[in-house]
């Protein structure tokens, strides 16, 4: 799958959850992502969040080739630019702005955006795009905000990203309107700091093999 034939959408396809990754240093970016391949999860979202975020991606892009690999916490023209330079093959943005999506879609970098109210929902659609990131999701009304949104915007899909949980994911993906889930759960702080990729890997089965409830 590469960039120029790649809809966001098409992310789902890849299993339930995908990742959301924060990396601080840049020797744990490729046996971080090896674990968590090894566990089934495929498509990684490092976010912007560290120093060494651009060159963590650099690196898998680089080193794990088989990995679907984006950029998250993408803010700015530059931010889009940046991913694209080094290798991601999409970007997912905390926000929404007209500016971004156009000039994401101008350089051929998907984009899942993220909104969080109704008018947002319109904003982005008014720029084609209708696979969309809510976030923060639970903290902005989770599951009931998502049954709201499914009356006026039927024919938008979402991405539920912020406090969804191993447990909480099947219930948000019995929703119709929810493809994915993104979780940040499958890379916790204590277990890249002790290298323990296997558990990591234990965490990318269980969240692979989670079904709608």
């Amino acid at each position: 799958m590469n960039t120029l034939g790649l809809k966001t959408i098409d992310l789902a396809k890849e299993g339930p959850v995908i990742p959301v990754i924060v990396i601080n240093k840049v020797e744990d970016a490729v046996p971080m992502a090896e674990a968590l391949l090894a566990g089934g999860i495929k498509v990684l979202e490092v976010t912007l969040r560290s120093a060494c975020a651009l060159q963590a991606m650099e690196q898998i892009a680089k080193h794990v080739p088989e990995a679907i690999l984006g950029s998250g916490t993408v803010r700015n023209l530059k931010d889009v630019q940046n991913s694209l330079d080094v290798g991601c093959k999409f970007a997912v943005s905390p926000g929404y702005t007209s500016e971004l999506g156009q000039f994401a879609r101008k350089i051929g970098l998907p984009l899942l955006p993220g909104i969080s109210t109704g008018s947002e929902i319109m904003m982005a659609n008014a720029d084609d795009y209708f696979f969309l990131k809510l976030f923060p999701a639970v903290a902005v009304g989770g599951i009931n905000l998502l049954k709201g949104f499914a009356g006026p915007f039927g024919d938008v899909k979402f991405c539920p990203t912020g406090g969804v949980t191993v447990e909480s994911a099947p219930q948000f993906l019995s929703l119709p309107n929810v493809v994915v889930c993104g979780g940040t759960w499958l890379t916790p702080v204590d277990a890249v700091a002790r290298k323990d990729w296997t558990h990591i890997t234990k965490l990318a089965k269980e969240a692979s093999a989670i079904k709608p409830a």
